[in-house]
């Protein structure tokens, strides 16, 4: 269902491109109807989100909401008669323009597994909101605008403006959010954190599609608004990305728990021939009164038996641990929660013959001196 779905949308935007786009300034109802194909499809997106993902991240739903509103409002400043309306539908656009690169950021921030303070959202919506009332100021204000008239551009309403002084902000709003986006994506990339390079071209293409069309607006004046297409393209890049995540089962992030249940299933049969063997090597011993010392010679040579019956992660764990890292840097270091990182002490610890961490590494380091003499 989701496949087709995603095909269904691409082959829409095919048709939309090569039939609509050809036609933009030749006829004075072709913008309009280009905004009325976009608003349509942007909403048909946003309904199968809703209805088609039944696990749904928020910040998905406030990208294909944000587009959404982003085209409602470029279709109702095309067809705006007062300059009170156009102003409306500005602020509209606006809203959606605002908020789109915020859940773009988090959507890439969450598929490259990077770990955020929980603050963070908090801080960039109330940042964007700052933003928002700035962009939406004109009308009442005029630091984005000194002044703007109602103009009609081959049967479309526009709005001809004298920028304000804060009308650079959102500028840099965007470009701070574009650059946070690469930097994010190649930080990712060299630190291994993305699970394959396609899955790093599809997230940069996503990014640059938005970069190119609003260099692009910036740098040649258009009647179209290209932003209300390359949004949808970027949208479905990211949910195509997504989709192919969750289907491989290697989607960890999204604020989704991890189960302790999933410990490398795929090694289970081969760890329970590495025990089998293990285990025969040990020779069971009775000893009716052992000294400290002795008992703990038994532990080391117990745990050093065992050592093999570690999975590899818990054999990732067990050397951080000997290098001294603590919870918070290996929690860090593996992009595990504490839940997930208990568990697979438990397991340790329970396989090894040791109660704590200072146990673990007490052994450990009396095995290693002993082997180095």
């Amino acid at each position: 269902m989701k496949k087709k779905f995603i095909s269904i949308v691409g082959l829409l935007i095919m048709l939309f491109t090569f039939s609509s786009c050809s036609q933009i300034g030749e006829k004075s109802a072709s913008l309009t109807v280009v905004y009325i194909v976009t608003s349509i499809l942007a909403l048909i997106l946003l309904a199968g989100y809703c209805f088609l993902i039944r696990k749904k991240d928020p910040w998905f739903l406030l990208l294909f909401s944000a587009v959404f509103v982003v085209n409602v409002g470029y279709l109702t400043l095309a067809i705006s008669a007062t300059l009170e309306e156009a102003l409306l539908a500005n602020r509209i656009s606006y809203l959606g323009s605002v908020f789109l690169p915020l859940s773009m950021f988090m959507i890439i921030i969450n598929t490259c597994k990077i770990p955020y303070k929980k603050w963070l959202p908090a801080l960039l919506l109330t940042i964007s909101s700052f933003v928002f009332l700035v962009a939406a100021s004109p009308g009442y204000l005029d630091i984005y605008y000194k002044s703007v008239t109602l103009q009609t551009i081959n049967g479309v309403t526009v709005l001809d403006k004298v920028y304000g002084p804060w009308h650079s902000l959102y500028l840099y709003y965007l470009l701070v959010y574009f650059s946070a986006m690469i930097a994010t994506i190649i930080f990712a990339s060299v630190k291994k954190k993305i699970e394959s390079s396609i899955h790093a071209i599809i997230l940069a293409i996503a990014v640059f599609v938005n970069i190119g069309v609003w260099l692009l607006e910036q740098i040649v004046k258009v009647d179209f608004e290209f932003l209300s297409v390359s949004y949808i393209v970027s949208e479905l890049f990211l949910l195509g990305l997504y989709l192919l995540l969750q289907q491989n089962g290697i989607l960890s992030s999204l604020n989704i728990k991890p189960e302790p249940k999933a410990v490398e299933n795929e090694f289970n049969l081969q760890q329970n021939e590495k025990e089998k063997a293990c285990e025969s090597e040990l020779t069971e011993t009775t000893v009716p009164t052992l000294t400290d010392e002795e008992e703990f010679k038994i532990k080391c040579e117990y745990f050093s038996a065992r050592l093999c019956t570690l999975t590899p992660t818990e054999s990732e764990i067990y050397s951080l641990y000997l290098k001294g890292k603590s919870t918070k840097d290996i929690m860090a270091e593996l992009n595990i929660k504490e839940n997930t990182l208990k568990y697979h002490n438990k397991n340790i610890y329970s396989k090894l013959g040791v109660s704590s961490r200072k146990e673990l590494k007490k052994i450990a380091t009396a095995i290693n001196t002993a082997a180095k003499v």
